[in-house]
């Protein structure tokens, strides 16, 4: 049982890594000595020069997205040790894993509004290609998906 609390606390952990770093990094969309994210557009040639993002309504949905995701991803990592010592014997942690799943859905919503709307902020060319915090993305929404169902699975033992 501890070995299986452990790798949960481990997946889950990995999963808000993802997160944060996805939601941080500014590498969404990499194009030669240009990048954009969620929040800024940089240039790196002979001076490191970086603007604010446009204010388009999707990408805004896209920030506002990723940041729940971290939110509840939090919210069920606190919510699941609070349970761990409050459920009784034979509960399911039901709560925990609904806010996981929910942080699951909510990057993935996010990241496919990035995948169908980049197009429109950024024109897309041979060299634009998605940068590793957006496949990060992507990878944080399988494995907190699959954090919530084992959550709703799990039952407390003593």
């Amino acid at each position: 049982m501890l070995l299986l609390l452990l790798g949960i606390i481990v997946l889950h952990v990995t999963v808000l890594v993802l997160l944060f770093v996805s939601t941080i990094v500014s590498q969404w969309l990499v194009n030669g000595e240009h990048t954009a994210d969620l929040w800024q557009n940089c240039t790196s040639g002979s001076v490191f020069h970086c603007l604010t993002s446009s204010t388009n309504e999707w990408l805004q949905s896209v920030q506002a997205l990723m940041i729940l995701s971290i939110i509840f991803s939090v919210l069920s990592l606190f919510l699941f040790f609070c349970q761990l010592f409050t459920l009784t014997k034979g509960g399911r942690f039901y709560i925990t894993g609904f806010f996981q799943i929910l942080a699951g859905l909510c990057v993935m919503s996010g990241a496919a509004i990035f995948t169908v709307r980049h197009t429109d902020w950024h024109q897309a060319s041979e060299n634009t290609s998605y940068g590793f915090a957006y496949i990060l993305a992507w990878l944080a929404f399988p494995l907190a998906l699959a954090s919530g169902i084992v959550y709703v699975i799990l039952r407390k033992r003593e």
